[in-house]
Protein backbone atom coordinates (compact mmCIF):
# COMPACT_ATOMS: atom_id res chain seq x y z
CA UNK A 1 0.00 0.00 0.00
CA UNK A 2 1.45 3.42 -1.01
CA UNK A 3 2.28 5.42 2.02
CA UNK A 4 -0.24 7.84 3.69
CA UNK A 5 -0.07 11.45 3.20
CA UNK A 6 -2.28 13.88 5.64
CA UNK A 7 -4.14 16.45 3.50
CA UNK A 8 -3.08 19.19 6.21
CA UNK A 9 -3.78 21.76 3.91
CA UNK A 10 -7.08 21.23 3.38
CA UNK A 11 -7.95 20.54 6.86
CA UNK A 12 -6.43 24.40 7.86
CA UNK A 13 -8.71 25.27 4.85
CA UNK A 14 -12.01 23.99 6.04
CA UNK A 15 -11.33 24.85 9.49
CA UNK A 16 -9.61 28.13 9.03
CA UNK A 17 -11.43 29.47 5.94
CA UNK A 18 -14.43 28.06 5.64
CA UNK A 19 -15.87 27.34 8.77
CA UNK A 20 -13.76 30.58 10.87
CA UNK A 21 -14.11 28.27 13.67
CA UNK A 22 -11.51 30.19 15.08
CA UNK A 23 -14.60 33.10 15.59
CA UNK A 24 -16.73 30.46 17.91
CA UNK A 25 -13.89 29.26 20.01
CA UNK A 26 -13.24 32.81 20.86
CA UNK A 27 -17.04 33.26 22.07
CA UNK A 28 -16.62 29.79 24.02
CA UNK A 29 -14.94 30.07 27.76
CA UNK A 30 -14.19 26.74 27.77
CA UNK A 31 -12.27 27.63 24.31
CA UNK A 32 -11.25 31.08 24.33
CA UNK A 33 -7.72 30.28 24.54
CA UNK A 34 -7.58 27.82 21.77
CA UNK A 35 -6.37 29.45 18.08
CA UNK A 36 -5.44 28.26 14.99
CA UNK A 37 -1.74 27.88 15.31
CA UNK A 38 -2.39 25.32 17.99
CA UNK A 39 -4.64 24.30 15.97
CA UNK A 40 -2.43 23.60 13.18
CA UNK A 41 0.21 22.45 15.29
CA UNK A 42 -2.40 19.82 17.21
CA UNK A 43 -3.22 18.20 13.53
CA UNK A 44 0.43 18.18 12.47
CA UNK A 45 1.40 16.03 15.43
CA UNK A 46 -1.46 13.51 14.96
CA UNK A 47 -0.29 13.37 10.83
CA UNK A 48 2.90 12.33 12.23
CA UNK A 49 1.63 9.47 14.09
CA UNK A 50 -0.57 8.47 11.27
CA UNK A 51 1.92 8.91 8.89
CA UNK A 52 4.78 6.95 10.42
CA UNK A 53 3.58 5.21 13.35
CA UNK A 54 0.19 3.74 12.15
CA UNK A 55 -0.07 3.89 8.87
CA UNK A 56 2.98 1.77 7.83
CA UNK A 57 1.83 -1.14 10.03
CA UNK A 58 -1.48 -1.35 8.74
CA UNK A 59 -1.34 -3.88 6.20
CA UNK A 60 1.00 -6.41 8.35
CA UNK A 61 -1.89 -5.94 11.24
CA UNK A 62 -4.81 -6.93 8.47
CA UNK A 63 -2.82 -10.05 7.77
CA UNK A 64 -1.91 -11.33 11.18
CA UNK A 65 -5.32 -9.79 12.57
CA UNK A 66 -6.31 -10.82 16.11
CA UNK A 67 -5.74 -14.50 17.41
CA UNK A 68 -8.10 -15.64 20.70
CA UNK A 69 -6.87 -18.70 22.94
CA UNK A 70 -7.96 -19.79 26.31
CA UNK A 71 -10.26 -16.57 26.74
CA UNK A 72 -7.29 -13.69 25.83
CA UNK A 73 -6.98 -11.93 22.79
CA UNK A 74 -3.82 -10.95 21.21
CA UNK A 75 -3.83 -8.15 18.70
CA UNK A 76 -0.87 -8.17 15.74
CA UNK A 77 2.62 -7.61 16.25
CA UNK A 78 3.08 -3.31 16.93
CA UNK A 79 -0.40 -2.51 18.17
CA UNK A 80 0.71 -2.68 21.86
CA UNK A 81 3.86 -0.04 21.61
CA UNK A 82 1.84 1.88 19.01
CA UNK A 83 -1.20 2.45 21.24
CA UNK A 84 0.94 2.84 24.30
CA UNK A 85 2.76 5.89 22.02
CA UNK A 86 -0.91 7.15 21.26
CA UNK A 87 -2.09 6.98 25.05
CA UNK A 88 1.12 8.69 26.00
CA UNK A 89 0.49 11.68 23.58
CA UNK A 90 -2.77 12.36 25.09
CA UNK A 91 -4.56 10.65 22.17
CA UNK A 92 -7.18 8.89 23.56
CA UNK A 93 -8.60 12.03 25.37
CA UNK A 94 -8.43 14.73 22.81
CA UNK A 95 -11.78 15.83 23.71
CA UNK A 96 -12.38 14.80 26.92
CA UNK A 97 -12.72 16.57 30.21
CA UNK A 98 -9.33 18.29 31.04
CA UNK A 99 -10.52 18.07 35.23
CA UNK A 100 -9.93 14.50 34.50
CA UNK A 101 -6.77 14.79 31.88
CA UNK A 102 -8.44 15.24 28.82
CA UNK A 103 -7.20 17.70 25.91
CA UNK A 104 -10.80 19.23 26.37
CA UNK A 105 -10.59 19.93 22.42
CA UNK A 106 -13.46 21.30 20.21
CA UNK A 107 -15.12 18.15 18.08
CA UNK A 108 -14.00 20.52 14.80
CA UNK A 109 -10.79 19.51 15.21
CA UNK A 110 -10.83 16.02 16.69
CA UNK A 111 -12.87 15.03 13.21
CA UNK A 112 -9.50 16.04 11.23
CA UNK A 113 -7.56 14.11 13.76
CA UNK A 114 -9.99 10.91 13.85
CA UNK A 115 -9.65 10.91 9.55
CA UNK A 116 -6.15 11.04 9.63
CA UNK A 117 -6.07 7.62 11.87
CA UNK A 118 -8.84 6.12 10.14
CA UNK A 119 -7.46 6.50 6.47
CA UNK A 120 -4.18 5.06 8.34
CA UNK A 121 -5.67 1.92 9.98
CA UNK A 122 -9.55 1.64 10.69
CA UNK A 123 -8.98 -0.96 13.24
CA UNK A 124 -6.28 0.72 14.94
CA UNK A 125 -8.64 3.51 15.35
CA UNK A 126 -11.23 1.85 16.98
CA UNK A 127 -9.81 0.89 20.18
CA UNK A 128 -9.42 4.62 20.85
CA UNK A 129 -12.42 5.94 19.43
CA UNK A 130 -14.78 3.30 21.34
CA UNK A 131 -12.90 4.55 24.76
CA UNK A 132 -13.44 8.31 23.82
CA UNK A 133 -17.04 7.73 23.19
CA UNK A 134 -17.29 6.22 27.15
CA UNK A 135 -15.27 8.52 28.81
CA UNK A 136 -17.70 10.83 27.25
CA UNK A 137 -20.75 9.15 28.78
CA UNK A 138 -19.29 8.55 32.06
CA UNK A 139 -18.52 12.05 32.14
CA UNK A 140 -21.94 13.29 31.49
CA UNK A 141 -23.88 10.54 33.67
CA UNK A 142 -21.81 8.74 35.62
CA UNK A 143 -21.78 9.91 39.51
CA UNK A 144 -18.54 11.73 41.15
CA UNK A 145 -17.38 9.05 42.71
CA UNK A 146 -17.56 6.68 38.82
CA UNK A 147 -15.89 9.38 37.40
CA UNK A 148 -12.84 9.41 40.03
CA UNK A 149 -12.18 6.15 39.59
CA UNK A 150 -12.35 5.23 36.25
CA UNK A 151 -11.76 8.40 33.76
CA UNK A 152 -8.39 10.07 34.22
CA UNK A 153 -7.02 5.85 33.88
CA UNK A 154 -9.40 6.16 31.09
CA UNK A 155 -8.47 9.51 29.09
CA UNK A 156 -4.59 8.34 29.91
CA UNK A 157 -4.99 5.63 27.64
CA UNK A 158 -3.96 3.40 30.50
CA UNK A 159 -7.90 1.74 30.70
CA UNK A 160 -10.14 1.86 27.46
CA UNK A 161 -13.82 1.67 26.78
CA UNK A 162 -16.23 -0.64 25.02
CA UNK A 163 -19.96 -0.43 24.16
CA UNK A 164 -22.30 -3.41 25.05
CA UNK A 165 -25.72 -3.19 23.09
CA UNK A 166 -26.21 -6.30 20.69
CA UNK A 167 -27.52 -9.82 21.87
CA UNK A 168 -27.82 -12.73 19.54
CA UNK A 169 -31.12 -12.24 19.43
CA UNK A 170 -31.30 -8.42 19.62
CA UNK A 171 -29.87 -6.20 17.38
CA UNK A 172 -31.17 -2.75 16.00
CA UNK A 173 -34.29 -3.64 18.90
CA UNK A 174 -33.03 -3.12 22.12
CA UNK A 175 -36.03 -3.17 23.33
CA UNK A 176 -36.17 -7.11 23.47
CA UNK A 177 -32.80 -7.30 25.26
CA UNK A 178 -32.40 -10.45 27.96
CA UNK A 179 -29.71 -9.24 29.96
CA UNK A 180 -30.12 -9.00 33.48
CA UNK A 181 -29.06 -6.94 36.24
CA UNK A 182 -30.15 -7.98 39.90
CA UNK A 183 -29.09 -5.46 42.86
CA UNK A 184 -26.60 -6.41 45.61
CA UNK A 185 -26.46 -5.24 48.66
CA UNK A 186 -23.38 -3.15 48.18
CA UNK A 187 -25.30 -0.75 45.85
CA UNK A 188 -23.54 -2.54 42.91
CA UNK A 189 -25.81 -4.82 40.28
CA UNK A 190 -25.11 -8.80 39.30
CA UNK A 191 -25.01 -8.21 35.53
CA UNK A 192 -25.55 -11.37 33.82
CA UNK A 193 -25.90 -12.16 30.07
CA UNK A 194 -24.62 -12.30 26.34
CA UNK A 195 -23.49 -9.64 24.54
CA UNK A 196 -22.06 -9.90 20.29
CA UNK A 197 -20.61 -7.87 18.00
CA UNK A 198 -18.57 -6.39 20.79
CA UNK A 199 -15.47 -4.17 19.51
CA UNK A 200 -12.91 -3.83 21.61
CA UNK A 201 -14.59 -6.39 23.94
CA UNK A 202 -10.86 -8.05 25.14
CA UNK A 203 -7.29 -7.52 24.04
CA UNK A 204 -3.71 -7.00 25.27
CA UNK A 205 -3.34 -3.05 24.54
CA UNK A 206 -3.82 -2.56 28.29
CA UNK A 207 -4.94 -3.49 31.49
CA UNK A 208 -8.69 -2.93 32.14
CA UNK A 209 -11.34 -2.49 29.80
CA UNK A 210 -14.81 -0.46 30.95
CA UNK A 211 -17.59 -2.09 29.63
CA UNK A 212 -20.72 0.02 29.18
CA UNK A 213 -23.46 -2.80 29.29
CA UNK A 214 -27.10 -2.20 28.92
CA UNK A 215 -29.49 -4.67 31.11
CA UNK A 216 -32.79 -4.89 32.63
CA UNK A 217 -33.34 -4.06 36.25
CA UNK A 218 -35.65 -6.47 37.75
CA UNK A 219 -38.71 -3.80 38.03
CA UNK A 220 -37.81 -2.63 34.54
CA UNK A 221 -40.93 -2.06 32.44
CA UNK A 222 -41.32 -3.67 28.93
CA UNK A 223 -39.66 -2.21 25.47
CA UNK A 224 -36.86 -0.03 24.96
CA UNK A 225 -38.07 2.24 28.59
CA UNK A 226 -36.80 -0.91 30.65
CA UNK A 227 -32.88 -0.41 29.66
CA UNK A 228 -30.75 0.64 32.37
CA UNK A 229 -26.78 1.17 31.94
CA UNK A 230 -24.27 -0.30 33.78
CA UNK A 231 -20.34 0.51 34.05
CA UNK A 232 -18.62 -3.65 34.31
CA UNK A 233 -14.79 -3.30 34.44
CA UNK A 234 -12.61 -6.84 33.35
CA UNK A 235 -10.97 -6.16 36.48
CA UNK A 236 -12.24 -4.49 39.87
CA UNK A 237 -10.81 -1.47 41.05
CA UNK A 238 -9.83 -1.65 44.51
CA UNK A 239 -10.24 1.91 46.97
CA UNK A 240 -6.49 2.56 46.43
CA UNK A 241 -6.94 2.94 42.52
CA UNK A 242 -5.23 -0.39 42.09
CA UNK A 243 -6.77 -2.99 40.30
CA UNK A 244 -8.31 -6.06 42.29
CA UNK A 245 -9.58 -9.20 41.10
CA UNK A 246 -10.73 -10.64 37.34
CA UNK A 247 -15.04 -9.47 37.33
CA UNK A 248 -17.68 -12.05 36.00
CA UNK A 249 -16.99 -10.91 32.22
CA UNK A 250 -15.21 -13.45 29.68
CA UNK A 251 -14.35 -13.54 25.98
CA UNK A 252 -16.38 -16.50 24.56
CA UNK A 253 -14.85 -15.99 21.01
CA UNK A 254 -13.66 -14.04 18.38
CA UNK A 255 -15.45 -13.15 15.12
CA UNK A 256 -13.88 -13.92 12.01
CA UNK A 257 -14.98 -11.05 9.48
CA UNK A 258 -14.66 -9.69 6.03
CA UNK A 259 -12.53 -7.05 7.52
CA UNK A 260 -11.07 -5.12 10.68
CA UNK A 261 -9.17 -8.49 10.71
CA UNK A 262 -7.09 -6.56 14.12
CA UNK A 263 -10.06 -5.05 15.48
CA UNK A 264 -10.87 -7.78 18.44
CA UNK A 265 -14.77 -8.18 17.78
CA UNK A 266 -16.02 -10.26 20.92
CA UNK A 267 -18.47 -12.77 22.16
CA UNK A 268 -18.64 -11.48 26.11
CA UNK A 269 -20.31 -13.58 28.73
CA UNK A 270 -21.05 -11.58 31.61
CA UNK A 271 -21.78 -14.24 35.07
CA UNK A 272 -22.88 -12.61 37.87
CA UNK A 273 -20.43 -9.61 37.20
CA UNK A 274 -20.56 -6.62 38.89
CA UNK A 275 -21.36 -3.24 37.42
CA UNK A 276 -22.16 -0.05 38.75
CA UNK A 277 -25.23 2.06 37.37
CA UNK A 278 -24.79 5.00 35.01
CA UNK A 279 -27.43 7.59 35.52
CA UNK A 280 -31.02 6.75 36.13
CA UNK A 281 -32.96 3.18 36.41
CA UNK A 282 -34.90 2.43 32.96
CA UNK A 283 -32.84 5.41 31.47
CA UNK A 284 -29.77 3.84 30.05
CA UNK A 285 -30.79 4.39 26.05
CA UNK A 286 -30.43 8.36 26.12
CA UNK A 287 -27.58 7.93 28.15
CA UNK A 288 -25.98 5.28 25.98
CA UNK A 289 -27.34 7.90 22.94
CA UNK A 290 -24.74 10.63 24.49
CA UNK A 291 -21.73 8.25 23.56
CA UNK A 292 -23.77 6.86 20.00
CA UNK A 293 -24.06 10.27 18.94
CA UNK A 294 -20.63 10.87 18.69
CA UNK A 295 -19.68 7.30 17.87
CA UNK A 296 -22.37 7.68 14.57
CA UNK A 297 -20.44 11.11 13.40
CA UNK A 298 -16.98 8.89 14.13
CA UNK A 299 -18.22 5.91 12.21
CA UNK A 300 -19.31 8.15 9.12
CA UNK A 301 -15.53 9.51 9.86
CA UNK A 302 -14.21 5.95 9.21
CA UNK A 303 -16.03 5.84 5.62
CA UNK A 304 -14.32 8.99 5.09
CA UNK A 305 -10.94 8.16 6.19
CA UNK A 306 -11.07 4.91 4.04
CA UNK A 307 -12.26 6.82 0.83
CA UNK A 308 -8.93 9.24 1.12
CA UNK A 309 -6.68 6.91 1.13
CA UNK A 310 -8.38 5.20 -1.43
CA UNK A 311 -8.38 8.52 -3.50
CA UNK A 312 -4.74 9.20 -2.39
CA UNK A 313 -4.01 5.63 -3.66
CA UNK A 314 -5.80 5.85 -6.99
CA UNK A 315 -4.33 9.43 -7.71
CA UNK A 316 -1.15 8.60 -7.67
CA UNK A 317 -1.14 5.28 -9.60
CA UNK A 318 -3.55 7.05 -12.60
CA UNK A 319 -0.39 9.25 -12.65
CA UNK A 320 2.31 6.55 -13.08
CA UNK A 321 0.53 3.65 -14.41
CA UNK A 322 1.31 3.97 -18.53
CA UNK A 323 -1.16 2.58 -20.54
CA UNK A 324 -3.33 3.22 -24.00
CA UNK A 325 -3.20 6.28 -25.46
CA UNK A 326 -5.15 9.51 -24.81
CA UNK A 327 -6.66 12.08 -27.24
CA UNK A 328 -4.71 14.03 -29.47
CA UNK A 329 -4.18 16.76 -26.56
CA UNK A 330 -2.77 15.12 -23.92
CA UNK A 331 -0.80 11.90 -25.38
CA UNK A 332 3.16 12.17 -24.71
CA UNK A 333 4.45 10.63 -28.27
CA UNK A 334 7.78 10.29 -26.35
CA UNK A 335 6.81 7.66 -24.21
CA UNK A 336 5.34 4.08 -24.58
CA UNK A 337 2.14 4.68 -23.43
CA UNK A 338 -0.07 7.67 -21.66
CA UNK A 339 -0.78 8.07 -18.12
CA UNK A 340 -3.97 6.48 -17.02
CA UNK A 341 -4.96 10.13 -15.31
CA UNK A 342 -5.53 11.42 -19.51
CA UNK A 343 -8.14 8.91 -19.89
CA UNK A 344 -12.02 10.65 -19.48
CA UNK A 345 -13.30 7.62 -17.86
CA UNK A 346 -10.24 7.38 -14.82
CA UNK A 347 -10.96 11.35 -14.66
CA UNK A 348 -14.46 11.07 -13.71
CA UNK A 349 -13.58 8.47 -11.15
CA UNK A 350 -10.46 10.80 -9.50
CA UNK A 351 -13.18 13.69 -9.72
CA UNK A 352 -16.00 11.75 -8.16
CA UNK A 353 -13.39 10.37 -5.48
CA UNK A 354 -12.49 14.06 -4.82
CA UNK A 355 -15.73 15.43 -5.01
CA UNK A 356 -16.82 12.66 -2.18
CA UNK A 357 -13.69 12.58 -0.41
CA UNK A 358 -13.48 16.66 0.22
CA UNK A 359 -16.70 17.52 0.16
CA UNK A 360 -17.07 14.57 3.37
CA UNK A 361 -14.38 16.16 5.09
CA UNK A 362 -16.40 19.79 4.95
CA UNK A 363 -19.32 18.25 6.00
CA UNK A 364 -17.95 16.52 8.89
CA UNK A 365 -16.54 19.32 10.09
CA UNK A 366 -19.84 21.31 9.56
CA UNK A 367 -21.22 18.61 11.74
CA UNK A 368 -18.65 18.83 14.27
CA UNK A 369 -18.72 22.71 14.76
CA UNK A 370 -22.55 22.30 14.96
CA UNK A 371 -21.76 19.79 18.19
CA UNK A 372 -19.24 22.11 19.00
CA UNK A 373 -21.99 24.91 19.48
CA UNK A 374 -24.35 23.24 20.63
CA UNK A 375 -21.67 21.80 23.93
CA UNK A 376 -20.09 25.46 24.76
CA UNK A 377 -22.75 27.76 23.85
CA UNK A 378 -24.20 29.99 26.29
CA UNK A 379 -27.05 31.56 24.42
CA UNK A 380 -30.22 29.95 24.58
CA UNK A 381 -30.82 30.41 20.34
CA UNK A 382 -27.57 29.29 19.21
CA UNK A 383 -27.12 26.53 21.70
CA UNK A 384 -30.86 25.47 20.74
CA UNK A 385 -30.32 25.73 16.50
CA UNK A 386 -27.18 23.91 16.57
CA UNK A 387 -28.67 21.07 18.55
CA UNK A 388 -31.46 20.74 15.86
CA UNK A 389 -28.52 20.71 13.42
CA UNK A 390 -26.99 17.95 15.10
CA UNK A 391 -30.14 15.74 15.19
CA UNK A 392 -31.07 16.69 11.87
CA UNK A 393 -27.54 15.80 10.17
CA UNK A 394 -26.09 12.84 12.44
CA UNK A 395 -27.76 10.23 10.78
CA UNK A 396 -26.82 11.74 7.21
CA UNK A 397 -22.95 12.16 8.53
CA UNK A 398 -23.08 8.08 9.46
CA UNK A 399 -25.14 6.83 6.79
CA UNK A 400 -24.14 9.12 3.38
CA UNK A 401 -20.21 9.40 4.50
CA UNK A 402 -20.04 5.41 5.19
CA UNK A 403 -22.25 4.99 2.02
CA UNK A 404 -20.16 7.08 -0.25
CA UNK A 405 -17.13 6.30 1.70
CA UNK A 406 -17.82 2.54 0.02
CA UNK A 407 -18.32 3.71 -3.28
CA UNK A 408 -14.87 5.61 -2.99
CA UNK A 409 -13.05 2.31 -1.82
CA UNK A 410 -14.33 0.54 -4.80
CA UNK A 411 -13.94 3.04 -7.55
CA UNK A 412 -10.22 4.22 -6.04
CA UNK A 413 -10.19 -0.30 -6.89
CA UNK A 414 -11.61 -0.14 -9.96
CA UNK A 415 -8.75 2.87 -11.20
CA UNK A 416 -6.44 -0.21 -10.34
CA UNK A 417 -7.77 -2.82 -12.62
CA UNK A 418 -6.28 -5.79 -11.84
CA UNK A 419 -4.08 -4.45 -9.61
CA UNK A 420 -6.92 -3.43 -7.20
CA UNK A 421 -7.91 -6.66 -6.41
CA UNK A 422 -4.83 -8.48 -5.36
CA UNK A 423 -3.48 -7.71 -1.63
CA UNK A 424 -0.20 -5.81 -3.11
CA UNK A 425 -1.61 -2.30 -3.85
CA UNK A 426 -3.61 -2.43 -0.62
CA UNK A 427 -7.16 -1.50 -2.14
CA UNK A 428 -8.60 -4.43 -1.57
CA UNK A 429 -8.63 -4.18 2.39
CA UNK A 430 -9.79 -0.61 2.34
CA UNK A 431 -12.86 -2.09 0.42
CA UNK A 432 -13.26 -4.72 3.06
CA UNK A 433 -12.60 -2.23 5.83
CA UNK A 434 -15.03 0.11 4.68
CA UNK A 435 -17.79 -1.84 4.35
CA UNK A 436 -18.34 -2.57 8.09
CA UNK A 437 -19.39 1.33 8.72
CA UNK A 438 -22.78 1.09 6.83
CA UNK A 439 -23.88 -1.79 9.11
CA UNK A 440 -22.38 -0.66 12.86
CA UNK A 441 -23.33 1.75 15.07
CA UNK A 442 -27.23 1.28 13.60
CA UNK A 443 -27.52 0.24 9.99
CA UNK A 444 -27.61 3.17 7.31
CA UNK A 445 -31.38 2.02 7.05
CA UNK A 446 -31.83 2.45 10.15
CA UNK A 447 -30.04 5.85 9.92
CA UNK A 448 -32.89 6.33 6.91
CA UNK A 449 -35.47 6.02 9.54
CA UNK A 450 -34.40 8.03 12.11
CA UNK A 451 -33.71 10.67 9.53
CA UNK A 452 -37.42 10.76 7.97
CA UNK A 453 -39.56 9.22 10.68
CA UNK A 454 -38.42 10.17 14.17
CA UNK A 455 -36.44 13.88 12.91
CA UNK A 456 -38.58 15.50 9.83
CA UNK A 457 -41.99 13.27 10.32
CA UNK A 458 -41.83 13.78 14.26
CA UNK A 459 -41.16 17.67 13.52
CA UNK A 460 -43.04 18.10 10.60
CA UNK A 461 -40.17 19.10 9.17
CA UNK A 462 -39.12 22.24 11.79
CA UNK A 463 -35.69 20.61 11.60
CA UNK A 464 -34.89 21.16 8.10
CA UNK A 465 -35.11 24.76 8.59
CA UNK A 466 -31.90 25.27 9.66
CA UNK A 467 -30.38 23.46 7.32
CA UNK A 468 -32.31 25.31 4.38
CA UNK A 469 -31.56 28.85 6.19
CA UNK A 470 -28.09 27.88 6.19
CA UNK A 471 -28.09 26.90 2.74
CA UNK A 472 -30.26 30.11 1.47
CA UNK A 473 -27.64 32.63 3.22
CA UNK A 474 -25.06 31.28 0.93
CA UNK A 475 -27.43 31.48 -1.61
CA UNK A 476 -27.84 35.44 -1.03
CA UNK A 477 -24.42 35.92 -1.92
CA UNK A 478 -23.47 34.90 -5.55
CA UNK A 479 -20.43 34.61 -6.96
CA UNK A 480 -19.19 35.40 -10.28
CA UNK A 481 -18.22 32.80 -12.44
CA UNK A 482 -20.67 30.23 -10.20
CA UNK A 483 -23.94 31.60 -11.39
CA UNK A 484 -25.40 28.45 -12.74
CA UNK A 485 -23.78 26.43 -9.98
CA UNK A 486 -25.96 28.81 -7.34
CA UNK A 487 -28.67 28.05 -10.01
CA UNK A 488 -28.50 24.93 -9.48
CA UNK A 489 -28.07 24.62 -5.23
CA UNK A 490 -31.32 26.97 -5.39
CA UNK A 491 -33.17 24.62 -7.71
CA UNK A 492 -32.50 21.38 -5.90
CA UNK A 493 -32.94 22.92 -2.28
CA UNK A 494 -36.43 23.74 -3.32
CA UNK A 495 -36.65 19.81 -4.80
CA UNK A 496 -35.58 19.06 -1.49
CA UNK A 497 -38.33 21.07 0.13
CA UNK A 498 -41.26 20.18 -2.17
CA UNK A 499 -40.35 16.35 -1.74
CA UNK A 500 -40.12 17.15 1.99
CA UNK A 501 -43.92 18.52 2.21
CA UNK A 502 -45.22 15.82 -0.27
CA UNK A 503 -43.83 12.94 1.93
CA UNK A 504 -45.71 14.70 5.09
CA UNK A 505 -49.07 14.98 3.56
CA UNK A 506 -48.91 11.33 2.98
CA UNK A 507 -47.97 10.01 5.72
CA UNK A 508 -51.52 9.79 7.11
CA UNK A 509 -52.37 8.07 4.27
CA UNK A 510 -49.63 5.83 3.24
CA UNK A 511 -48.72 3.61 6.71
CA UNK A 512 -45.75 2.41 4.78
CA UNK A 513 -44.31 5.36 3.38
CA UNK A 514 -41.58 6.24 5.76
CA UNK A 515 -40.10 2.82 5.85
CA UNK A 516 -40.45 2.48 2.10
CA UNK A 517 -38.87 5.66 0.67
CA UNK A 518 -36.10 6.73 3.98
CA UNK A 519 -32.91 5.89 2.03
CA UNK A 520 -33.37 7.93 -0.54
CA UNK A 521 -35.02 10.64 1.36
CA UNK A 522 -31.51 10.72 3.35
CA UNK A 523 -29.82 10.55 0.01
CA UNK A 524 -31.56 13.76 -1.05
CA UNK A 525 -30.33 15.45 1.99
CA UNK A 526 -27.42 14.07 1.77
CA UNK A 527 -26.38 15.16 -2.13
CA UNK A 528 -28.09 18.16 -1.20
CA UNK A 529 -25.87 19.49 1.98
CA UNK A 530 -22.75 18.24 -0.23
CA UNK A 531 -24.03 20.78 -2.87
CA UNK A 532 -23.81 23.55 -0.40
CA UNK A 533 -20.62 22.34 1.31
CA UNK A 534 -19.45 22.34 -2.16
CA UNK A 535 -20.34 26.29 -3.13
CA UNK A 536 -19.31 27.31 0.56
CA UNK A 537 -15.84 26.16 -0.07
CA UNK A 538 -15.54 27.50 -3.79
CA UNK A 539 -17.02 30.66 -2.63
CA UNK A 540 -14.02 31.10 -0.15
CA UNK A 541 -11.13 29.42 -2.50
CA UNK A 542 -11.93 31.71 -5.75
CA UNK A 543 -10.76 35.27 -4.25
CA UNK A 544 -7.59 33.38 -2.32
CA UNK A 545 -6.38 31.05 -5.79
CA UNK A 546 -3.89 33.85 -6.44
CA UNK A 547 -2.28 33.35 -3.44
CA UNK A 548 -2.75 29.60 -2.98
CA UNK A 549 -2.90 28.50 -5.86
CA UNK A 550 -3.91 24.59 -5.37
CA UNK A 551 -7.07 26.17 -4.14
CA UNK A 552 -8.11 26.33 -8.24
CA UNK A 553 -8.67 22.44 -7.91
CA UNK A 554 -11.91 23.71 -5.29
CA UNK A 555 -13.62 26.27 -7.54
CA UNK A 556 -13.11 23.51 -10.45
CA UNK A 557 -14.19 20.17 -8.43
CA UNK A 558 -17.64 22.27 -7.65
CA UNK A 559 -18.31 22.24 -10.68
CA UNK A 560 -17.88 18.95 -11.54
CA UNK A 561 -19.85 18.24 -8.22
CA UNK A 562 -22.66 19.96 -9.40
CA UNK A 563 -22.37 18.89 -12.70
CA UNK A 564 -21.96 15.00 -12.71
CA UNK A 565 -22.60 14.15 -9.00
CA UNK A 566 -25.98 16.47 -7.78
CA UNK A 567 -28.38 15.57 -10.79
CA UNK A 568 -28.58 12.42 -9.11
CA UNK A 569 -30.95 13.87 -7.05
CA UNK A 570 -33.64 13.93 -9.64
CA UNK A 571 -33.90 9.74 -9.83
CA UNK A 572 -34.18 9.88 -5.94
CA UNK A 573 -37.22 12.38 -6.44
CA UNK A 574 -38.76 10.21 -8.48
CA UNK A 575 -38.34 6.97 -6.44
CA UNK A 576 -39.44 9.10 -3.85
CA UNK A 577 -42.77 10.08 -5.27
CA UNK A 578 -43.38 6.18 -5.90
CA UNK A 579 -43.76 5.71 -2.23
CA UNK A 580 -44.31 2.53 -1.39
CA UNK A 581 -46.67 1.81 -3.90
CA UNK A 582 -44.15 -0.58 -5.98
CA UNK A 583 -42.73 -2.21 -2.76
CA UNK A 584 -46.29 -3.43 -1.38
CA UNK A 585 -47.77 -5.25 -4.88
CA UNK A 586 -45.75 -8.54 -4.13
CA UNK A 587 -47.33 -10.86 -1.30
CA UNK A 588 -44.45 -12.27 0.82
CA UNK A 589 -45.06 -15.76 -1.29
CA UNK A 590 -44.13 -13.91 -4.33
CA UNK A 591 -41.19 -13.15 -3.87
Amino acid sequence: MADYRVPREDMQFVLQDVFKVEQDWAQFAELSELDMDTAVAIIDEGAKLAETLIAPNARAADEEGVTFENGNVTTPKGYKENFKQLAEGGWVGVTANPEFGGMGLPKSISAQYEEMLCAADISFSLYSGLTAGAIMTIDQHADDSLKATYLEKMISGQWTGSMCLTEPHAGTDLGIIRSKAEPNEDGSFAITGTKIFITGGEHDLVDNIVHLVLAKLPDAPAGSKGISLFLVPKFLVQQDGSLGERNGVHCGSIEHKMGIHASATCVLNFDGAKGWLVGEPHRGLPAMFTMMNYERLGVGIQGLGAAARSYQNALDYAQDRLQGRGAKATREMQKEADPLIVHGDVRRMLLTMKAFVEGGRGFSTYVGQQLDIAKYAQEPQQKARAEALVQLLTPVAKAFLTDTGFEVTVIGQQVFGGHGFIREWGQEQLVRDARIAQIYEGTNGIQALDLLGRKIAGSRGELLQPLLQDIQDLLDQPLAGLEAEFKQLAEATELLRTITGEVLNRVGDDENIINSVAVEYLYLVGYVAFAYIWLRMAVVADPLVAERPYLASKVKTAKFYMARILPRIHGLAGAIRDGSESLYRHEVGEF
